[in-house]
């Protein structure tokens, strides 16, 4: 593939790629109840059990400040809680709550079940076996790049 080909498909798989996300991010009736911020701030928390709002605001790449209402909004809703760090009492730690656990889950099984039954009402046998084989490459993009 010579270097204008290469070039079009990355302009390609991302357009694809971002479509496909944006449709993920509408296929969830819980999810669209937060913010793009909010969701990804307790995929976070689900990720790494607990952080200080400093540590959110700097993953999300948003001010302390701004991170400071979207945990707040969070909190208002029972998804998350805050407890006094152990080792120093001014510091406070987020983590989700048993309701944000649940409520990442429901998110996370309506987005899949959409995705399960579009490939099974879209795609072949075989076109699904070419993404299975598909997934092994885009892995390697991330992992790799």
């Amino acid at each position: 593939m010579n270097d204008q080909t290469t070039r079009q498909l990355a302009s390609n798989l991302r357009n694809i790629t971002t479509r496909l996300t944006k449709k993920l991010r509408k296929q969830s009736a819980t999810g669209e109840k937060l913010s793009l911020t909010e969701r990804s701030t307790i995929a976070l928390l689900d990720q790494y059990q607990q952080l200080m709002p400093t540590e959110l605001a700097a993953m999300e790449h948003i001010t302390t400040q701004s991170m400071s209402q979207v945990l707040n909004h969070l909190l208002e809703l029972g998804l998350i809680i805050r407890t006094a760090s152990e080792t120093d009492k001014r510091k406070v730690l987020i983590s989700l709550s048993p309701l944000g656990v649940e409520t990442l889950n429901r998110v996370r099984n309506e987005r899949e079940e959409w995705l399960n039954k579009a490939l099974n009402q879209v795609c072949t046998p075989e076109e699904q076996e070419l993404l299975q084989q598909a997934l092994v490459l885009l892995g390697k993009l991330v992992d790799e790049a």
